[in-house]
C-alpha cells in the first residue's frame, strides 16, 4: 500500500516523500528590490524534508503585487536573491518550485510602483479591503485588461518562469486560485468579458490554459504545475457551479501536459475524485477539513488514492520538520498567528524541530489545531 511517506517520480523529479509544503505568503520581502533575504533561504531550507516545497506566492511582474514585501522574480538582483534559496534548499537534500502568483483587482494602487494600477479580466472591483502601509484600504475598480495587456501578462509568466530556472528552482506553479488573476478569469462574477476570454465556461479557462502553456513552452511541461480552488470565495470570487468550468480546465490543458495539478478542496469531494480521475498527471491535494487545518489525520487520502501528494499549509510553517512529526505522530508546534505576515524571524525561523533523540521540543499544548493562514 502506497503511504505519503514513499517517494513519488513528479515527471523525471524524484520527491523523498509524498508531503509538500504549500505556499503561504510571509510578507517578508526586505531584500533589495523585493528580493528574498537570507532568513528566506533558511526558512525553506528549514523545511527541506518535505517531499516538494513550493514557494509562497511571488509576482511575475511588478504591477502583480497586491500586499506588502511579498517577493518578486521580474529583476537580475531577485533571481539572484532566489538563487542563495534555492542553493540551501538543495543543500538540504529539497526539492522547490516558485510559484507565480499576479493577484490582479486584489491590492491596491499605493503597493504599486508609480503609474501602475490594480488589473483584472473587468471592470468589477472585490468587495472588502486588502492590507497597506497605511492600514487597510477597500479594493478599487480595476482596470480592465485589453487584449494586448493581456497577452503581455501571459508573457509575463513566461519569463518569470525563466527567471525561475535561472535561479535554480525545480520548477513553476502557475497560480490559479484564491481569487487571484488566473481565477478572476475562470470565475463569472469576475469576468463578465463576451470576447474569447469570457461568456462562457470554455471561454473563461482560456487564460489559465494560455498561460500554463506559456509557462511549459518556456521551461518544460514537465517543470510546470497549476493551483486551482473551485468554489472557494476567497477573493471575492463567487463560482456556484464551477464543475464544468474546472473539467473544461482540464481538457484545455491536455495538450499541454504539465506536471501536476494542485487543488485546494472544497467541500465537494465528489470533484476532487472527479478531477483526480481526469488529470494525467501528479495530483496535489490541499485537503479540506471542517473547521481546522489537515493534519496527520488526512495522511489517509493517499493511501485510498484521492491524492497522489498532500500539501499542508499552517502545520508546517510551524513544525519545520513535519514529515518527521507526521511520521511519528506528533507532537506539532501551534503556530502562532501574530507573526505570519512580515516582522523579524520570530514565528519564521525560530520554530523548533525535534532533537535527534526524539524527545519532544514542543510545548505540552503543543497539538492545538491551528488557524487559517493565508496562501499564496
Amino acid at each position: 500500500m502506497t503511504t505519503a511517506f514513499d517517494p513519488i517520480d513528479l515527471a523525471g523529479i524524484r520527491l523523498r516523500n509524498r508531503i509538500a509544503m504549500a505556499p503561504m505568503t510571509r510578507s517578508r520581502a526586505y531584500g533589495p528590490g523585493l528580493s528574498p533575504t537570507e532568513s528566506t533561504a533558511a526558512y525553506y531550507a528549514q523545511r527541506a524534508s518535505a517531499g516538494l516545497i513550493v514557494t509562497e506566492g511571488i509576482q511575475p511582474s511588478p504591477g502583480g503585487q497586491g500586499y506588502p514585501d511579498t517577493p518578486g522574480l521580474h529583476s537580475a538582483e531577485q533571481v539572484a536573491a532566489w538563487r542563495r534559496v534555492t542553493a540551501a534548499v538543495h543543500a538540504a537534500g529539497g526539492r522547490i518550485f516558485a510559484q507565480l502568483m499576479h493577484t490582479g483587482r486584489i491590492g491596491h494602487p499605493s503597493l504599486l510602483p508609480d503609474g501602475l494600477y490594480p488589473v483584472g479580466p473587468s471592470a468589477v472591483p472585490a468587495r472588502g479591503s486588502v492590507y497597506t502601509a497605511d492600514g487597510p484600504k477597500p479594493f478599487v475598480v480595476p482596470q480592465e485588461l485589453g487584449e494586448d495587456d493581456i497577452w503581455q501578462a501571459v508573457e509575463d509568466h513566461a519569463a518569470a518562469a525563466r527567471n525561475a530556472m535561472a535561479a535554480g528552482f525545480d520548477g513553476v506553479e502557475v497560480h490559479g486560485a484564491n481569487g487571484y488573476l488566473v481565477h478572476q478569469f475562470l470565475a463569472p462574477n469576475a469576468n463578465i468579458r463576451v470576447d474569447h476570454w469570457g461568456g462562457d465556461d470554455r471561454r473563461r479557462t482560456r487564460f489559465a490554459v494560455e498561460v500554463v502553456r506559456a509557462v511549459a513552452a518556456a521551461i518544460g511541461p514537465e517543470r510546470t504545475g497549476l493551483r486551482i480552488s473551485p468554489g472557494k470565495a476567497l477573493g471575492d470570487i463567487d463560482e456556484p457551479d464551477p464543475g464544468p468550468t474546472y473539467l473544461a480546465l482540464l481538457r484545455g490543458l491536455e495538450p499541454v501536459g504539465p506536471a501536476y495539478l494542485h487543488l485546494v478542496e472544497s467541500p465537494d469531494r465528489a470533484l476532487t475524485r472527479e478531477l483526480r480521475e481526469r488529470f494525467r498527471g501528479v495530483f496535489v491535494l490541499n485537503p479540506r477539513v471542517e473547521g481546522g487545518h489537515a493534519g496527520p489525520e488526512q495522511l489517509s487520502l493517499v493511501e485510498e488514492g484521492t491524492a497522489d501528494v498532500l500539501a499542508f499549509g499552517a502545520l508546517f510553517l510551524a513544525n519545520p520538520d513535519l514529515p518527521r512529526r507526521l511520521r511519528r505522530g506528533g507532537p506539532y508546534n501551534p503556530p502562532e498567528r501574530a507573526t505570519y505576515y512580515g516582522g523579524d524571524d520570530r514565528g519564521y525561523t525560530d520554530y523548533p524541530a525535534l532533537p535527534e533523540d526524539g524527545e519532544d521540543a514542543a510545548a505540552p499544548d503543543a497539538q492545538r489545531p491551528a488557524p487559517a493562514v493565508r496562501t499564496g
